[in-house]
C-alpha cells in the first residue's frame, strides 16, 4: 500500500505542477491580451476626441476673441442706439456667446474652463463699470472710447490671458 502512494503522489505532483503552471502562463497571457485591448481602445479613443477637443479649444479661443471690447463695441454698434440699450446689447451678446459655447467645458480641463469664465466675468464687471460710473453723461461713442480704455488699462487683460492659457494648455497635450 504504501507503494501505491508512493506512485500516486509520484505522477499527481508532476501533474498538479504543469496545471499550476499552465494556469500562471494562461493568466499572464490573458492579462497580457486584456491590456493590449484597453491600450488599442484608448487610442482608437484619442483619435476620435482629439480632432473634438482641439475644436473645444477653438471654439474658446474665438469666443475670447469676440468678447474682446475691441471687437465686441465695434460688432455690437449700431447707428441710433442709446447708451442704455448699447450697453444691454454688450451684455447680452457676452451672455449669448458663452451660453452658446458652455458644451465645450466637457473637453477642456477644469483650469481652461475657469480661465474662459473668469475672463468673461472680468469684461462683463467692466462693461458694467463703465455703464454705472458714466451713466447719462456720455454718448454711445464716449462710452465705447472709455470702455477701450478701461480694458486697456488693466495690468493682465483677462481674454489675453485666457487665451494664452488655453494656448499653453492644448500645447501641452499634443506635443
Amino acid at each position: 500500500m504504501k507503494d501505491t502512494w508512493i506512485e500516486i503522489i509520484k505522477f499527481s505532483v508532476p501533474a498538479i505542477l504543469v496545471m499550476i503552471a499552465a494556469y500562471i502562463v494562461m493568466k499572464n497571457f490573458m492579462d497580457n491580451q486584456l491590456n493590449n485591448t484597453k491600450i488599442n481602445l484608448k487610442l482608437a479613443n484619442q483619435k476620435l476626441i482629439t480632432p473634438i477637443r482641439l475644436q473645444a479649444y477653438e471654439r474658446l479661443v474665438l469666443f475670447l476673441e469676440r468678447i474682446t471690447p475691441e471687437n465686441l463695441l465695434v460688432r455690437v454698434y449700431q447707428p441710433g442706439m442709446t447708451v442704455q440699450q448699447f450697453h444691454n446689447e454688450l451684455l447680452k451678446n457676452i451672455r449669448t456667446e458663452y451660453e452658446h459655447n458652455m458644451s465645450q467645458q466637457v473637453y477642456v480641463s477644469d483650469d481652461a474652463w475657469e480661465a474662459v469664465k473668469n475672463a468673461k466675468e472680468s469684461v462683463l464687471r467692466l462693461i458694467n463699470t463703465v455703464a454705472s460710473s458714466e451713466k447719462g453723461k456720455v454718448n454711445v461713442q464716449d462710452f465705447s472710447k472709455l470702455a477701450l480704455e478701461a480694458y486697456n488699462s488693466v495690468e493682465t487683460n483677462p481674454t489675453e490671458t485666457a487665451i494664452e492659457f488655453l494656448k499653453a494648455e492644448i500645447r501641452q497635450q499634443i506635443f
